[in-house]
Order: C-alpha cells, then structure tokens, then sequence
C-alpha cells in the first residue's frame, strides 16, 4: 500500500467518525433541568457529631474530659461496626 493512500484514507476515516459523532449530538434531546423544591431537606442532626464538635473545641482539655472519652468511644465503635456497650456494662469497663 502507498503511504499517500493510507494517509488519505485515514483521513476519510477520521473524517467518518467526526461526522458521525456529530450527527448523534445533534440529535441527542436535552433533558430538562432539575427543579428545585421550595424548600430543601434538612439532613437530621447526629447529636454524636455535635458532641464530637464540642470535643473539638476544647482542645487538650478534651483528653481529660469523661464526656469527650466517651463520644470518642462511641465515635470509635460505630466506625468499626461495633455495637455498643448497655450503659450498666460501660460502668463496670472502667
């Protein structure tokens, strides 16, 4: 094969396929955008998140503090798939 015919057909190929392409994306309908609603979904708050929040803020102190220790534990525990522990159990733990 002489190496003008295969450029000129490489070409006719590219050519092809650009067409080809073009046409479906013509052709292709737009779907309509989303609405919005009025008013949008508040996620529900995760009273663990807001404790972990309160964590945060304190600090170094938070390592001391018997609250931080156990929203970390539970914070822990639901990250590992754990369930966790009845109350009377945790008093027992410690």
């Amino acid at each position: 094969m002489d190496g003008k015919l295969l450029a000129r057909l490489g070409a006719v190929v590219f050519i092809a396929i650009a067409i080809t392409a073009t046409a479906i994306e013509m052709t292709r309908k737009e779907s309509p955008p989303l609405q919005q609603s009025a008013s949008p979904v508040q996620p529900m708050r995760d009273p663990l998140r807001d404790a972990q929040r309160r964590c945060q803020q304190l600090g170094q102190a938070a390592a001391s503090d018997t609250d931080c220790m156990r929203v970390w534990a539970e914070t822990r525990d639901r990250f590992l798939g754990r369930a966790p522990l009845p109350a009377d159990q945790q008093q027992e733990g410690r």
